[in-house]
């Protein structure tokens, strides 16, 4: 147990951490080190253009990535009196002991309490979110704006760079959704009922209560289906919606409520759940035991005429939740297609009866995705009988390289001149930076382009696509989360080129 001394001193630094006193520690010793008489740092964010043998053939490319997830950082982390005298001493204390050294700005700091009263000094300029958006090019930029506080801009880095996962969640789960398109349109001619066709089950497999309101938020906004309700919450307070909730599920059997009936009473547990649930659609882990008997013996004998009874607002959906993905699929759906009538649909696929659907939860990633549908498809199964659940591979199997997201400083002002800086490492020319300050256009083709040293200056290249979203300590840019999922949507072209 904590003492009360303790655990005060700890509540004290977790407030220090909602302010981001919780920097990367080489970051808190940055403002001894900028050149002398800077009195601005310029910074941005991409997810870098990874260039890559073409020799070496990639599954899933990841050419554009989906903004989202900086409006929550900043009200969660950012917005208002992020600074106080109490975590000002807190931090001192805290980095004294971490580095052995007096090394804490705490000048600087009290500086932008008392100046500003504890309100931040930097001004934040992005793309707006839900934007998809090309790899290599600018997603948002960062400058102080108070010549004292220039070290402030690469303080906020960590913090803001953590949007690397809402954007990776977002770019992963569109692309799931393009496959999912494709195949959907493919053997059904239509695209009903794709926003439900990728069910988020991830709640369990992530590391935190915020990794999973985060995340799950972030896969609503190319889905509808989702069983991780923090991500619900984070979308209603942090976005909003203009209907009451932006994400659906239906009942849905577990493990636990088939074997508790024990192995001989598995017809029971199967009867009793679909009982209780007449009228909306009931999802039934059929693997406890023999997946193929469960479809072949007690759904497709036993229990068929009740069905049958069922209607298409309210199907059984099997769940199979063990074995080689595709195989399984494919051996549930042959044995469901002969206990009840199938049909041929205008693209000449066979459909199960709109009463019984089948649901893949087990072993869902973006690339067995990919070969379910695609081995469906070869069989002749249309993509119209089966959604997809996936947990960790959705939210948690991602890491901040996958898109190469990069938060680098590309212009500073010292003895008031202002200089364009970037890296360029000659061992890694993929890692080099842009220079100068940045913006982002469309081009008359409606390809994005980011223009360095400040050259979108010049009225020829049109709008900035980058808007003022923070400023000294305000929100002053919101989006909503039907204008993120706008954004966000399949474009015609895209579904044009997914079919080619």
């Amino acid at each position: 147990m904590l003492s009360n001394a303790c655990a005060s001193k700890l509540m004290l630094f977790t407030l220090s951490i909602t302010f981001c006193f919780s920097s990367r520690n080489k970051l808190v010793t940055h403002y001894k080190q900028y050149p002398p008489n800077t009195s601005k740092v310029y910074s941005y964010f991409e997810c870098r253009e990874k260039k890559t043998d073409p020799t070496k053939l990639r599954k899933v490319k990841y050419d554009k990535t989906v903004f989202y997830g900086l409006q929550y950082i900043l009200h969660r982390y950012l917005k208002g009196q992020v600074v106080t005298r109490e975590k000002i001493q807190e931090a001192k204390e805290v980095y004294r002991e971490h580095f052995q050294d007096d090394v804490f700005n705490e000048k600087g700091w009290n500086y932008i309490l008392e100046k500003y009263n504890g309100h931040l000094p930097i001004e934040i300029k992005a793309v707006p979110e839900g934007s998809v958006i090309p790899r290599g090019n600018v997603l948002f930029t960062v400058e102080s704006t108070d010549p004292e506080c220039y070290w402030l801009t690469n303080w906020v880095e960590t913090i803001l760079v953590q949007s690397w996962y809402p954007i990776t969640v977002a770019t992963n789960s569109r692309e799931q959704k393009k496959i999912l398109a494709k195949y959907l349109m493919e053997t059904s001619g239509s695209l009903e009922g794709l926003e439900y066709k990728l069910h988020d089950f991830g709640y369990r497999g992530v590391s935190s209560q915020e990794t999973a309101g985060i995340g799950a938020s972030a896969h609503l906004v190319n889905f509808k289906g989702t069983d991780t309700v923090a991500g619900i919450c984070v979308i209603k307070k942090y976005y909003g919606t203009k209907d009451p909730v932006p994400g659906f599920s239906v009942p849905a059997a577990e493990h636990s409520t088939i074997t508790a009936w024990g192995k001989d009473h598995e017809k029971d547990a199967f009867e009793h759940i679909i009982k209780q649930f007449p009228s909306v659609p009931v999802s039934i882990v059929s693997d406890s035991y023999d997946i193929y008997n469960a479809c072949e013996k007690i759904w497709g004998e036993d229990l068929r005429g009740l069905i049958e009874m069922r209607s298409a607002d309210a199907p059984l959906v099997v769940r199979p939740d063990s074995g080689n993905p595709l195989d399984t699929v494919l051996k549930v759906l042959e044995i469901l297609g002969k206990k009840f009538p199938l049909i041929e649909n205008s693209k000449g696929y066979k459909v199960l009866p709109p009463y019984i659907r089948v649901i893949q939860g087990d072993g869902v990633d973006i690339n067995t995705l990919q070969e379910i549908v695609e081995g469906m498809k070869e069989h002749r199964w249309s993509i119209e009988n089966i959604a997809f659940g996936s947990g960790g591979a959705l939210l948690q199997k991602l890491t901040r390289d996958l898109l190469n997201c990069s938060f680098k400083c590309s212009y500073v002002v010292t003895n008031g001149l202002g200089v364009n800086v970037f890296k360029d490492p000659v061992a890694d020319p993929n890692k080099r930076s842009k220079k100068g300050r940045l913006s982002l256009h469309r081009t008359p083709s409606g390809d994005f382009v980011t223009l360095e040293e400040g050259k979108g200056d010049l009225e020829e290249y049109g709008e900035d696509l980058l808007h003022t979203v923070f400023r000294n300590g305000k929100i002053v840019k919101t989006y909503t989360f039907d204008e993120v999922r706008d954004n966000a949507k399949l474009k015609e072209s895209e579904l044009e080129d997914l079919l080619l």
